[in-house]
C-alpha cells in the first residue's frame, strides 16, 4: 500500500470521525429546545453543514392536501414557505416521497421535475441532489434534502450521514407533534373546567334567591303555626337548610385545588371569626332542636389568616357536627392556644366513626355511608374543604372518635404566626 492511498484511507477515516462527532453534537442539541422551528432550522443547518452542499430543506406532507410543503430550508424564513405547495406526483421529492426510498441525482441539470422553490430563489440551478425519506413510525411524511455538493459528489457515506440526521428529525418532528396534542388536551380541559365553574356559579347564584325566600317563610311558618303545622314548616326549612347546604358545597369545589396564591392574608382576631361562623350556622342547627356553644379564650388571638376561607372551613366543620348528631345533640367550639398554633377544636356527640374512617373523612366526595342506605346528606365535600384550607394556612386538620355512637372531634391547627 503506498503512502498515498495510506493518506487517503487516513483523510476519510478523519472525515469519518468528524462526522460522527457532529451527529452527536446535533442529537443533543436537538434536546434543549422544544420550539419545533427552531430544531428543523437547526438541523437543515447542520445538514448542509455536514454534507458541504449549498443549501438543505426538510418537506412534509399536508395531512389535507396531500402536497409537500417546506417546513424549512436554509437561507429561508418559515413565513414564505408556507406559501409554496410541492406537488408530490411531479417532483423529485414526491418520487422520494411516493417511493419511501433514498435517492442520489449528481447530474440533476436544469429540468422542469426541480423540486426547488420556483420563482426568485437562492438556488436557481440544481446540479446535484441527494434526498431521503422522513419516517415516523413506519409513515413517511415529508423528505429531507440536501442540494448542490459544493466539491466532487454526493456519496454512499453522504446519505448514510443524511439518513441519520433524518432519523432526528423524524424523532424532533414526533415529539413536537405529541406535545401540541398533550397541550391542546390541556387545553380542552381548561375550557371544560371554566365551564363546569361558570356553570357552577350561575347556577348557584340562581338558587339562593328563591331559597332564601324559603328559608323566610318557613321561618315565620314555623313560629306563628300551632303545632302540627310547626312540624310542617320545620321541615320545610331542614329540606331547605339542606339544599343550602349543597349549594355552598358547589359553590366551593374550586377550593379543592386551593393554593397559596389563591389566599388574601390579613392579621384578623381569631375568636371575632369563631363567632361569626357560629352565628351563620346557629338558624341550621337550631332547627334540628340542637345546642350550639363555644369555648374561647379571653385574650384575643391573633393570627395571619384568609378570614373568609378560614370562616368557611369553621362553618362547615360545625355543619357537619351537626349533620351527624341526633336531635337535641350537644356541639361546642373550642378555641385554645398551643404553643406558636391556635387549635380549634369541634366536638359533637353523634355517631362517632371507627379507626379506619378518621382519615378517609377528609378524601372528597367520601361518604361515611354506603350510597344504597344512606341517611346524612351531603356530598361529602366539607371536610376536604377544611382540609385545603388548613393546609393553605399551613395548618393541619384531623379527627378523633372512642368509636361508633362515642360522638367526634375535629381538630384544626394553624399557626398564628406565617
Amino acid at each position: 500500500m503506498d503512502a498515498h492511498t495510506v493518506a487517503s484511507d487516513v483523510d476519510e477515516l478523519r472525515q469519518f470521525i468528524v462526522r460522527l462527532s457532529r451527529l452527536v453534537e446535533i442529537s443533543l442539541s436537538l434536546n434543549s429546545t422544544l420550539d419545533l422551528d427552531s430544531r428543523l432550522n437547526f438541523i437543515v443547518d447542520s445538514a448542509s453543514d455536514l454534507l458541504a452542499s449549498e443549501a438543505a430543506s426538510i418537506l412534509l406532507v399536508d395531512s389535507r392536501t396531500r402536497e409537500l410543503r417546506f417546513a424549512a430550508s436554509t437561507g429561508w424564513k418559515r413565513e414564505d414557505l408556507d406559501r409554496i405547495p410541492v406537488p408530490v406526483e411531479r417532483s423529485i421529492v414526491g418520487t422520494i416521497f411516493r417511493e419511501d426510498r433514498p435517492l442520489i441525482l449528481n447530474e440533476v441539470g436544469l429540468g422542469g421535475g426541480s423540486p426547488m422553490i420556483p420563482g426568485d430563489v437562492v438556488h436557481p440551478e440544481i446540479r446535484s441532489l441527494l434526498g431521503v425519506p422522513l419516517r415516523i413510525q413506519g409513515d413517511v411524511v415529508g423528505v429531507l434534502e440536501a442540494v448542490n455538493k459544493r466539491s466532487g459528489a454526493f456519496t454512499e457515506l453522504d446519505q448514510q450521514t443524511l439518513e441519520t440526521i433524518a432519523s432526528h428529525a423524524a424523532v424532533a418532528i414526533h415529539n413536537a407533534r405529541m406535545l401540541e396534542r398533550v397541550q391542546r388536551a390541556y387545553d380542552d380541559l381548561g375550557k371544560l373546567e371554566r365551564l363546569k365553574s361558570d356553570f357552577i356559579a350561575i347556577a348557584s347564584h340562581e338558587l339562593r334567591t328563591p331559597l332564601g325566600l324559603i328559608l323566610g317563610y318557613a321561618s315565620l311558618l314555623k313560629e306563628d303555626a300551632s303545632a302540627d303545622e310547626a312540624e310542617h314548616a320545620a321541615a320545610v326549612l331542614n329540606s331547605a337548610m339542606r339544599m343550602r347546604t349543597l349549594i355552598e358545597a358547589m359553590t366551593n369545589l374550586n377550593m379543592l385545588r386551593l393554593g397559596s396564591g389563591e389566599m388574601d392574608f390579613s392579621r384578623l382576631t381569631l375568636q371575632d371569626l369563631a363567632l361569626e361562623a357560629c352565628e351563620e350556622v346557629r338558624e341550621a342547627i337550631e332547627a334540628k332542636w340542637q345546642h350550639l356553644n363555644w369555648r374561647l379564650p379571653r385574650n384575643p388571638l391573633e393570627a395571619h389568616v384568609d378570614g373568609p376561607k378560614l370562616k368557611l372551613a369553621l362553618v362547615n366543620l360545625l355543619i357537619n357536627a351537626s349533620r351527624f348528631s341526633s336531635e337535641g345533640g350537644h356541639i361546642v367550639l373550642h378555641l385554645q392556644p398551643r404553643a406558636q398554633e391556635a387549635w380549634f377544636v369541634i366536638e359533637d356527640d353523634g355517631i362517632g366513626m371507627s379507626e379506619d374512617q378518621l382519615e378517609r373523612v377528609f378524601m372528597p366526595f367520601y361518604q361515611v355511608e354506603g350510597h344504597m342506605t344512606r341517611r346524612y346528606d351531603g356530598m361529602g365535600l366539607g371536610l376536604a374543604i377544611v382540609r385545603a384550607v388548613a393546609e393553605a394556612h399551613k395548618g393541619r386538620v384531623w379527627a378523633e372518635s372512642e368509636g361508633e355512637n362515642q360522638g367526634t372531634s375535629v381538630y384544626m391547627a394553624m399557626p398564628l404566626s406565617m
